[in-house]
């Protein structure tokens, strides 16, 4: 992996082992809307499960000239339509402007194709409720790159070992989400609200998302949310601080923070952090880096009624989100993720960003 992936969030895009599920050409998808790295790291993860990329759209051609050399063979389309009128193109993956990202998928789904976003997947809680309905009245697919745990085999590991009960029932979830801003490196539209839609909305919806995942948890509701801008007065619009406390329906809490203090001392773009406490043990992840070691990625740690372990899950479990994915989209089923967990992430994020009290002025 290069560098500067490990050094700017914005460009980070994981790769694993192929581990096919269909053949070359039985699974056809484009990519439209280039404007968040986090496309790259979602096309390396369709391929590598077998998807086979076509084409990619972006009105910049720098952005397309840039994606094209990443990924020979691609075709540039000339326009969206040309992308939506062929049949073969099963999925379209978008990276969008934070703001654009519910039209794009509007039209992608008018097409008759399943779509695949980077998080965050709106920036409105009105937007939300119109895909809601266009997937309830077509049946296609809004899937959300939800990239802190479905592109984390720390992450993933976690998942299964509360699924194989390690710890028992899930009590809380505490998300530590800390970012570089590398500001220069960052698009204008990156500090303007409208189009980012806040800390929590953004990457507060990784931690909101993977509450859900690690409790179970079907309904929730947001107890309490804060923002704030510390250290960034020269970007008026930009929340360089949130966190929040989220509640699910059968008593499983969270508390998440997010921010973008990530010092240039440190090796990777943000020292991420989840700890999961159950009533048989927890785990505690250090996804990206392992600080003051050389450790690297990927650190699981479990402490249950027989002891404490310690895992690597680097290069061990791979991707699997990926390869359901695209069967999901192939059968119909909901196996990655269900359409109503994609869904509530956003809602709680989207009502912790709308909700949040302003602090640090």
């Amino acid at each position: 992996m290069a560098d500067f992936q490990m050094s700017d969030g914005m460009n980070y895009a994981p790769e694993g082992k192929p581990s096919p599920v269909v053949g070359p050409g039985e699974f056809e998808f484009a990519a439209i809307g280039l404007d968040h790295g986090h496309i790259y790291g979602m096309c390396n993860g369709l391929i590598e499960v077998g998807a086979t990329l076509k084409y990619v759209y972006d009105p910049d051609p720098v952005k397309v000239a840039d994606f094209c050399r990443r990924y020979p063979g691609v075709k540039a389309a000339a326009s969206e339509e040309e992308i939506f009128s062929d049949d073969k193109v099963k999925l379209v993956a978008g990276a969008a402007v934070t703001s654009e990202r519910c039209a794009l998928g509007l039209r992608v789904i008018d097409a008759g194709k399943d779509y695949f976003t980077d998080k965050a997947p709106f920036t409105t809680l009105a937007q939300l409720a119109v895909a809601k309905m266009k997937v309830a009245r077509t049946g296609r697919k809004y899937m959300v790159y939800y990239g802190e745990r479905l592109h984390n085999e720390s992450a993933i590991y976690a998942g299964q070992l509360i699924k194989k009960g390690a710890i028992g029932r899930v009590v809380q979830v505490l998300g530590l989400g800390p970012h570089r801003l590398n500001a220069p490196s960052r698009p204008d539209w990156f500090f303007k609200k409208e189009k980012y839609g806040g800390i929590l909305c953004d990457i507060g919806s990784h931690q909101a998302e993977q509450f859900l995942a690690y409790s179970g948890e079907t309904e929730a509701h947001v107890v309490h949310s804060q923002i704030g801008n510390f250290a960034h007065p020269e970007y008026p619009e930009l929340d360089d601080f949130g966190d929040a406390v989220i509640v699910g329906g059968s008593g499983a809490t969270q508390y998440f923070r997010v921010d973008w203090f990530t010092p240039d001392g440190l090796r990777t773009w943000g020292d991420g952090r989840t700890m999961i406490l159950g009533t048989d043990g927890y785990i505690e992840l250090r996804k990206y880096i392992n600080v003051g070691t050389d450790d690297g990625s990927d650190q699981v740690f479990l402490v249950d009624k027989k002891g404490e372990h310690r895992f690597c899950a680097r290069g061990q479990v791979g991707f699997p989100f990926f390869g359901d994915l695209i069967k999901d989209c192939i059968d119909r089923t909901e196996n990655a993720m269900t359409q109503a967990h994609a869904f509530l992430a956003a809602e709680l994020a989207l009502t912790a960003q709308a909700n949040a009290e302003v602090i640090g002025k």
